[in-house]
């Protein structure tokens, strides 16, 4: 039931549900949202992890060239597991330095591993990229990133990505 309350909602926040002089009753409403989505397709499979997966599977099988000898979707479902563990499960505490800033992002348990991977693996793509210099240590309960931006304007915005910020540039994931 929640699935219809939110996609209604959708379609009012959308501008789609049609506008009456008199207010819709819950029935109706509940018709016009289903009549709405009749021929719609979600475009996530009720989960990001495994919409996500699914989406590349798509792809790949879409695409005649893919070489099944090098896919490891297994491998994609753990980093999946390591940017959620990060993003949600990760204490990060910022230090400002006169020209970037150091992230100590900490964690527990299996999250401590995955800081490592993510932040490691990062830096590997990411330093030197558009002029940022990145460096990353691991710590006992996870890791160290350092940034350096290239110019005080850079400066602002690194502010303002944060750490997790800094870790989604880039289309390596």
């Amino acid at each position: 039931m929640k699935f219809w309350k939110y996609l209604f909602m959708a379609c009012l926040l959308s501008g789609t549900a049609q506008a009456q002089d008199q207010p819709m009753t819950h029935k109706q409403s509940m018709k016009h949202a289903a009549e709405m989505t009749m021929n719609t397709v979600p475009k996530e499979g009720g989960q990001s992890g495994f919409a996500a997966i699914q989406e590349i599977v798509v792809l790949l099988e879409a695409n005649p060239k893919t070489d099944w000898s090098k896919v490891n979707i297994e491998a994609l479902r753990e980093h999946l597991i390591d940017m959620n563990n990060v993003t949600l499960e990760a204490t990060i505490h910022t230090v400002p330095m006169d020209r970037g800033m150091t992230f100590e992002v900490s964690g527990k348990d299996d999250v401590i591993g995955s800081i490592q991977r993510m932040v490691i693996g990062h830096v590997q793509t990411m330093d030197g990229v558009d002029g940022w210099k990145l460096t990353a240590t691991k710590s006992l309960n996870g890791a160290l990133l350092k940034v350096t931006p290239p110019d005080s304007n850079s400066l602002v915005k690194l502010r303002a990505l944060g750490f997790i910020g800094i870790l989604t540039r880039g289309l390596h994931h």
